[in-house]
């Protein structure tokens, strides 16, 4: 330890203190559980990465299992500025943020209890008061420093946490958990709402288990509204699941998601999925088709934070991967970074992947090439089925907006189909 404890938040699952995380003089993070959640056999781990034990755990962990909970990159820059604080101190982020975030977890002063959720429901937005939230959430995103509700949501794109009020969005009220995700389309990506309602549309018309979402604008300004799949209801209120990205679940901060820098590769991920699921043989062939669907659509961009593990309620709460989400053909903007999240059996972009990689790729990840071969011709057929069909996409009414999506994703599932066929000859 650095030094003296400086301050310390008690982190709740649901009702339940399960430990207290702490920053030192220092300023290095620790955790450690509360005696009576290490006793409780019923009681899970905060993290794969983090079992329980006694002695607490320091910093590196605590930044890549909690500090993975925060936005990143630019939207933590900003948020920080909001706040008053440095965006590397993610301990006095998560005292700010850390009310709802993903998954089931709360952090809250010492001696603070979860609040109860206010009684009745928030004031519906109307399109002036939401389109004024989304063109401020650039500048102060998770509206931190706004005071109410205490949000915080991973990842670099602008989101933020909401509930629907019938068919308008409002604001969470304070202690009330969110229901859905409202993510503003930036404006250096025009028509990035409708790549990705498509993209997520495309996965679930061929099988996949991919978020719901729908495309909607407010005064011109396109934005898409996902249902969170970590929140379902329980009587009158929400549940609250726990789920942590594969990044967090592997102990890698996120800094580090990518595997160029030292991050996870598909190895790391489907060994992870492999020793946490109730049902490993299932969730690894789901996993298999995350990753063949992503090679089709074209998005580059599928890294560790983007495949998460999600804790299911009954039966023992069984592990299982969690919905898809973050789907999108990046291919469709020749200026971003080419390169592969995680290689694909070593191809280092989408356009130089053949017959050789989806061999590797079968190898690397433990399952059958010719599963592999045949999973990649039968969703490739499924992909140009569903479009051939005018795939049906929520809210979406111009397909104008896809139409060239459309034509490269149905080409790239031609080519993919045709590079599986060749058995790695």
């Amino acid at each position: 330890m650095n030094g003296q404890i400086l301050d310390s938040l008690d982190v709740w699952w649901d009702d339940r203190s399960a430990g207290t995380l702490s920053i030192d003089r220092g300023g290095a993070m620790h955790f450690v559980y509360a005696p009576d959640w290490l006793a409780d056999p019923n009681a899970a781990d905060l993290s794969r990465a983090m079992p329980k034990r006694e002695a607490q755990y320091d910093d590196a962990i605590c930044k890549a299992v909690f500090g993975g909970l925060l936005p990143e990159e630019g939207q933590r820059t900003a948020i920080a500025r909001a706040l008053g604080v440095s965006p590397d101190n993610p301990f006095r982020l998560l005292a700010a943020l850390g009310g709802d975030v993903a998954g089931a977890l709360a952090f809250l002063p010492i001696g603070e209890v979860p609040p109860k959720a206010a009684a009745g429901m928030p004031e519906p937005l109307n399109d002036a008061a939401l389109t004024g939230l989304i063109e401020r959430l650039p500048r102060v995103p998770m509206l931190a420093g706004e005071g109410g509700a205490r949000l915080s949501l991973a990842g670099a794109q602008s989101k933020l946490p909401v509930v629907l009020v019938g068919d308008q969005i409002a604001v969470p009220l304070p202690g009330q958990p969110s229901t859905h995700l409202i993510k503003p389309e930036p404006d250096r990506f025009p028509g990035l709402a409708a790549n990705e309602a498509f993209c997520l549309a495309l996965a679930r018309a061929v099988g996949l288990d991919a978020v719901e979402a729908e495309w909607r604008q407010v005064n011109g300004r396109p934005y898409l509204l996902v249902t969170r799949y970590d929140r379902i209801p329980d009587g009158e209120s929400i549940r609250r699941l726990h789920q942590e990205d594969f990044a967090q679940a592997l102990g890698v901060p996120s800094n580090r998601k990518y595997a160029a820098e030292g991050g996870p590769v598909f190895r790391d991920c489907f060994a992870l999925l492999r020793d946490a699921a109730a049902r490993p043989a299932l969730e690894v062939l789901k996993l298999v088709d995350a990753a063949v669907f992503n090679v089709i659509i074209g998005n580059a961009d599928a890294h560790a934070k983007n495949f998460s593990l999600l804790r299911q309620v009954g039966n023992g709460d069984p592990i299982v991967l969690a919905p898809l989400y973050d789907l999108v053909a990046t291919v469709m903007w020749p200026e971003l970074y080419p390169r592969l999240a995680m290689t694909f059996g070593g191809a280092q972009t989408l356009e130089q992947l053949d017959a050789r990689h989806i061999e590797r790729f079968a190898s690397d990840v433990g399952v059958a090439a010719p599963f592999v071969r045949r999973r990649i011709v039968e969703l490739s057929s499924a992909v140009t089925d569903a479009i051939g069909r005018d795939l049906d996409v929520p809210g979406l009414i111009d397909r104008g907006q896809t139409a060239a999506l459309t034509n490269t994703i149905r080409d790239r599932a031609e080519r993919f189909a045709l590079k599986a066929a060749t058995r790695g000859q």
